[in-house]
């Protein structure tokens, strides 16, 4: 993990030498010898990441190198800051002295109270020295480990290369439990006068969610019930949270000004006369489980409510029947699971493995995480081009380690095998791991944020030829491929698009981070708001808000070290002006701001000060303006801006933001295309635009850009003269939504050459445009919602070579017609919302691997049926990107 500090540090110092010359001009020579030094560091490190086992010595030392390397960069950064805010004043006031260039030493103000000044030159000078004892140390030890360890196993990094698996994930990779899934369906179909609670308990690991989610989302209860809700309760039960889950489901409102007895009343309402289906996932207590029942309509009997829980007493006396425990899986169960885990992309188990793969299963004591992450572990270690001894003797040290395992008490087994899996991670994975416990337990992480934030906080080390983004989505899917990370859903291609870990890995990485003084959480006690002990807090690079953060903003305490002031709260906070300025004077260093969950009344100017912010996200509810002070800071690489605002004027100028990278609202926003500067070939994302922004100078400047999204009047934009979207040569997703105008194609194609995903909202356009669309040989996803097209016969003309999958959502088509040959590559369709379409066409079947479809007449349900008929008799056993076989998913059907 310090190889990734290095790697950081070497690029910052980069980075000051390049854009901060004229503020560095008397430590330029220091830190090209700065620069120097970390070269043979880089190069130990990176060497001792590819040994098989570096020893606990030389961990012992990388943690000290990971600590130092921490402590240049905040005394760098720490220079910066002092330097540009003396520049700052010396601009304004131009008659002043001019002063040299000094820093605050952070441990000599801790320690004594005192402020000492010293050079920067001075500083970089001293913390070099500091530095050479600890490569020197880290040296000898390497040798150490190379003389010891000639001719051993298997590489770090050729473990990251052997689980590069089939990147698509499968929602059902579980054994099939028959009997516990025959009599927890028949609970479900009892009928009842009252209110009915089903309770499955089982200890941690054991599948309670897994289980449940399968029969939650299964085609069995998805036409009874309407009305299927799944509420995470965990250890930090919050009633109001359970609350607003419940209503989620009913409006698209904002609760959350709302109070407790008002948001109760709603719910009793919502749910009094329907039927319905809640999961009250990983309940802790009885009192927890009792409070919910008090807001839910105990006399309907329609409604059914599932718990899941590791302790007996909590499905005790709140149903009519005893909770039913979950068994542990049978040795023939468990080797099923260790072998779709581990080869589920070749086959069958290697003769010369069975027997101690059996005996790897039978020794996992039938809890099925155990045997998923030993599977990861498993997958880690088998090189298939390797002998078949080889392997074998891997897959004994893996039976050997579990048999250990079972010696130890058994609520810690589980930790352990976590641990192992761990250990054996590639170095740049294991901070992204421990990263995952920043997050509220159970919480749903979206993976476009977590790749984000993993870059903003330096863990992805730069690829040649490959973009951080890229290189962070390989990590991510390693992880999950690792069985450490699951997949929570994924998007129509098959890639992550909201994942988390299980409570068991969430409590083993806060573990983690305790130990590695990796983040600190502040959260609230039954004494109420425990604040970190100050020696630690030096040490601590992060902090993640769960408490009242206006009690702590009240504190007035400087935390210098700390990087990352991380806020996950599920109602917005509100504070007051006083609060929101402490911010930046509390945490002057801050790489990460997320403070998404923080409702600003309007944009915090202050923010302008952290010029070493890289990710920044607010929630300002009145948006106007995008303030010009933004524009000072330079190290931001993403910018989210949720607002209630419909249009924002940007009068930041982007162009000066030289690392931004992604700026999203939902906001229309409008440039000043007055607005000059060096900036905007690293931005990939824009979202959103305002039509009259879409200039030839915004996409010379962008030229770069990958996704975009506009909204507004998009009249001139598809007028035919406007080649802003051609001149986005490497767009590669693109948003369209229409308001209060009417529009058509040009003839000739608009769009970028490389587009691969599309989607309109309110176009309005007509079916016979779709000739237009087709024209977009790389096109992959099509997504038509609201009236993109009107009329009610859609003759597909031109084949769409390249599209796998098409969404068609809120339409009036009534007729469809097409030809086997016109969508070669489709392979899931989605059709919601289109009451009058009478019939889907049978010719889409033949590559077809998913349909759903919602709110269509029963005449175009029956023709999705003839399909999935048509599907059975032809594909066999044949593998799916979703799945072994073809899946039909059935909503509502309207009786018209």
């Amino acid at each position: 993990m310090a190889e990734t500090a290095v790697e950081s540090l070497v690029e910052m110092v980069t980075n000051i030498v390049i854009h901060y010359a004229t503020l560095i001009t008397e430590a330029k020579e220091q830190l090209l010898e700065l620069q120097k030094d970390l070269e043979p560091v880089r190069a130990c490190l990176k060497e001792a990441a590819e040994m098989p086992d570096k020893g606990p010595l030389f961990k012992v030392i990388e943690k000290r190198m990971r600590e130092a390397i921490y402590d240049v960069e905040d005394a760098l950064d720490t220079c910066l800051s002092r330097a540009e805010a003396e520049a700052e004043a010396a601009a304004t006031a131009p008659a002043a002295k001019p002063k040299k260039r000094y820093f605050m030493s952070r441990g000599k103000k801790a320690a004594a109270g005192l402020v000492t000044t010293i050079s920067m030159a001075e500083t970089v000078q001293k913390l070099r020295a500091e530095l050479k004892p600890i490569y020197e140390e880290a040296k000898n030890e390497l040798h150490n480990l190379k003389t010891t360890q000639a001719g051993s196993g298997s590489s770090a990094k050729e473990s990251l290369a052997l689980v590069k698996k089939d990147e698509s994930i499968r929602r059902d990779k579980v054994v099939a439990l028959e009997d516990v899934e025959k009599t927890i369906f028949g609970y479900i179909a009892e009928e009842t006068k009252a209110l009915d609670f089903i309770s499955i308990i089982g200890m941690p690991g054991l599948g309670k969610t897994t289980l449940t989610w399968k029969i939650f989302d299964s085609d069995t209860l998805k036409g009874p019930y309407r009305i299927r809700i799944w509420v995470n309760v965990s250890q930090k039960f919050n009633k109001r949270d359970v609350l607003l889950s419940i209503l989620k489901e009913f409006t698209d409102q904002n609760m959350s000004g709302k109070e407790n007895f008002d948001l109760e009343q709603d719910v009793r309402r919502c749910l009094k006369d329907i039927k319905f289906l809640i999961v009250l996932d990983d309940v802790w207590k009885v009192k927890d489980l009792l409070t919910i029942r008090s807001f839910l309509p105990t006399n309907n009997g329609e409604g059914k409510v599932i718990i899941t829980s590791r302790f007996e007493d909590v499905g005790t006396g709140v149903g009519r029947r005893e909770p039913y425990n979950l068994r542990f899986l049978t040795p023939k169960e468990s080797w099923e699971l260790l072998q779709l885990e581990v080869f589920e992309d070749v086959g069958e188990c290697p003769e010369e493995l069975e027997d101690v793969g059996k005996e790897i299963a039978k020794n996992c004591d039938g809890l099925p995480l155990t045997i998923v992450v030993i599977g990861g572990i498993l997958l880690a270690k088998d090189a298939r081009k390797r002998p078949i001894g080889v392997r074998k003797d891997e897959w004994t040290e893996v039976s050997e380690d579990v048999i250990r395992f079972l010696a130890t008490d058994k609520d810690k087994r589980i930790v352990e095998v976590v641990a192992l899996s761990y250990d054996i991670l590639p170095d740049e994975l294991k901070e992204c791991l421990v990263y995952m416990g920043v997050f509220p337990e159970d919480y749903d992480i979206p993976a476009w944020i977590l790749i984000r934030l993993w870059i903003a906080e330096g863990f992805i080390l730069q690829k040649e030829g490959q973009t951080l983004e890229k290189t962070a989505e390989e990590y991510l899917n390693d992880l999950v491929n690792r069985k450490l990370v699951m997949v929570g859903r994924a998007n129509q291609m098959g890639e992550n698009k909201i994942c988390g870990v299980h409570d068991v890995i969430h409590a083993f990485c806060t573990s983690k981070a305790k130990e590695m003084n990796f983040f600190q959480e502040i959260k609230p006690s039954e004494r109420g708001l425990v604040p970190p002990q100050i020696p630690a807090t030096e040490k601590y690079h992060r902090f993640c808000f769960n408490s009242d953060l206006s009690e702590f903003l009240s504190r007035e305490t400087e935390y210098p070290s700390v990087r990352s002031f991380l806020c996950f709260y599920k109602d917005p906070v509100k504070l007051d002006k006083d609060h929101i300025n402490a911010i930046p004077d509390a945490f002057q260093l801050l790489r990460v701001l997320n403070s998404y969950s923080i409702k600003f009344h309007q944009f915090p100017q202050t923010i302008s000060k952290l010029s070493h912010l890289r990710y920044v996200t607010l929630y300002v509810d009145n948006l106007k303006v995008i303030p010009e002070s933004i524009s000072k800071l330079w190290n931001l690489q993403t910018l989210l801006v949720d607002t209630d605002s419909s249009t924002v004027i940007m009068s930041a100028n982007l162009w000066a933001m030289l690392c931004l990278r992604h700026f999203k609202t939902k906001a229309a926003v409008v440039l000043d295309q007055e607005k000059e500067g060096k900036g905007g070939q690293n931005i990939q994302t824009l979202s959103t635009l305002s039509p009259e922004s879409c200039t030839e100078t915004v996409a010379n400047k962008a030229r770069n850009m990958k996704e975009l999204r506009v909204r507004g009047n998009l009249s001139t934009l598809l007028d035919g003269n406007n080649n802003f979207l051609e001149k986005l040569r490497y767009l590669e997703k693109l948003k369209l939504v229409n308001e209060k105008s009417v529009i058509s194609l040009p003839k000739t194609n608009c769009f970028p050459k490389n587009l691969k995903r599309l989607s309109l909202r309110k176009t309005s356009l007509d079916w016979s445009d779709m000739s237009i669309l087709a024209q977009m040989e790389k096109l992959q996803v099509l997504k038509l919602k609201q009236n993109a097209f009107t009329g009610i016969t859609w003759i597909v003309s031109r084949t769409f070579s390249s599209l796998q999958f098409l969404l068609i959502s809120e339409a009036d088509l009534v007729n469809w017609e097409t030809t086997d040959d016109h969508f070669p590559s489709l392979t899931c369709l989605s059709i919601k919302k289109c009451g009058k379409l009478q019939k889907i066409p049978l010719e889409l079947a033949k590559k077809l691997q998913k349909l759903e479809i919602d709110s269509l007449q029963k005449s175009a349900t029956d023709s999705a049926r003839e399909i999935q008929k048509e599907k059975e008799n032809h594909q066999g056993e044949q593998k799916t990107r979703w799945g072994v076989q073809f899946q039909l998913s059935v909503g509502s059907v309207l009786n018209y």
